[in-house]
């Protein structure tokens, strides 16, 4: 409680201690209820913002209702808004650069995978190569032998019937016959020839593959080192898009609280700053009290303090209605007492110390105000509950 409240009180607990009755006709205190006197109070809650700035807007005055979540009021700041701008931009590069280097590792896998897969391949059919081409020069090499052979029989033949043609023995078209198979003989050695140089060729060609896996096996190396980098590479990218993310939400946090909201259901009682004003951080604002939980403050004697519990059911009543009690109960009772007047020096005055108690008030909303006297009773039995 507010020190002014709290001596307002005090003063009004010392008058009632000895014209309790007196204010009004309503039931008076007995042995089952005990009279207490007050003012309507409710929990206050004060708004401020939790950076400073000026106050761009207030949407809310004193008596207006508010609902939780309900806007009530704006800071402007520019710096803010600025860093969120910021922030979004960075939180926005990192995510593209994480893209960025997300997309070269597909490429690598499929590159590295269709290596491996031509390695392999090379691997099974490089053997089957070399030996398939030293064959075909084996084979070319018999055939060279036969047609060479051929090619013999055929120029001694030539050169035979070109001497019997020119004796006269035979006709010059049969020399001339066997001129032309020596020609044709000639032509198919040489041939052979080059079909033998070009099989040793692919010899050559097929022992050079047999070193195309560890051409391979190394470039499926490189490829891994550079899955393994790319990698690395989204590991960091996502590490700067969760700073920047986590930054971007510091941001958007300070920003959020460039608005004040209604923390519950409330009424405002109290309009601090207007439009234009430079509040520092942690000024109070605006000032709500929950107008549907109530309660009378007041004060009971020391002596009778004991008969009170929480939880009793009592009445409160206000001056302007004072004939239709209000149901309430006792929500609290200090654990302390005080006395009245504040400082005592006498023994005979500390009779006066008094116990403070609340009485939620149960009924008939909008009845009460904060600020109002009011009286209660406090069932608190007969006289056997007394002993």
């Amino acid at each position: 409680m507010r020190p002014r409240r709290a001596l307002l009180a005090i003063m009004i607990a010392a008058a009632s201690a000895f014209s309790a009755g007196c204010r009004r006709s309503s039931p008076g205190p007995d042995d089952a209820n005990l009279f207490v006197s007050g003012r309507i109070e409710g929990d206050e809650v004060d708004l401020a913002f939790k950076i400073g700035g000026r106050v761009e807007t207030i949407v809310v005055r004193e008596g207006d209702n508010v609902r939780k979540g309900d806007l009530l009021a704006r800071l402007s700041s520019e710096q803010e808004m600025a860093r969120l701008r910021e922030a979004q931009a960075r939180a926005a590069g990192a995510r593209r650069r994480l893209e960025q280097a997300a997309k070269a590792i597909p490429t690598l896998e499929q590159r590295l995978a269709a290596n491996r897969l031509v390695e392999a391949q090379a691997r099974q059919d490089a053997p089957g190569r070399v030996a398939q081409a030293e064959a075909q020069v084996s084979a070319l090499k018999s055939e060279l032998a036969r047609v060479m052979a051929d090619e013999e029989q055929v120029r001694n033949d030539a050169e035979r019937y070109a001497r019997l043609a020119a004796r006269g023995a035979v006709s010059r078209q049969m020399a001339e016959q066997y001129a032309s198979r020596r020609l044709a003989a000639q032509a198919a050695v040489e041939a052979v020839r080059k079909q033998i140089a070009a099989a040793e060729a692919a010899v050559t060609t097929a022992r050079a593959a047999l070193q195309n896996p560890e051409i391979r096996q190394a470039e499926s190396g490189t490829l891994v080192r550079q899955m393994e980098e790319a990698r690395a590479a989204v590991a960091f990218a996502e590490a700067e898009v969760a700073a920047a993310e986590a930054g971007r939400q510091r941001v958007e946090a300070d920003v959020a609280e460039l608005e004040l909201r209604a923390p519950v259901d409330a009424t405002v009682i109290t309009r601090a700053a207007e439009p234009g004003r430079v509040v520092a951080p942690g000024a109070t604002v605006l000032t709500l009290v929950d107008l549907g939980r109530l309660y009378l403050r007041g004060y009971i004697p020391e002596g009778r303090i004991g008969l009170v519990k929480v939880a009793q059911q009592a009445e409160v009543f206000l001056d302007a209605e004072p004939q239709k009690p209000i149901p309430a109960t006792v929500m609290r009772i200090d654990p302390e007492g005080m006395f009245t007047p504040e400082n005592t020096y006498f023994q005979e005055d500390r009779v006066r110390q008094v116990f403070g108690v609340k009485l939620l008030l149960q009924g008939e909303p909008g009845k009460a105000k904060p600020g109002m006297p009011a009286d209660g009773l406090i069932h608190i039995g007969g006289p056997d509950k007394q002993g």
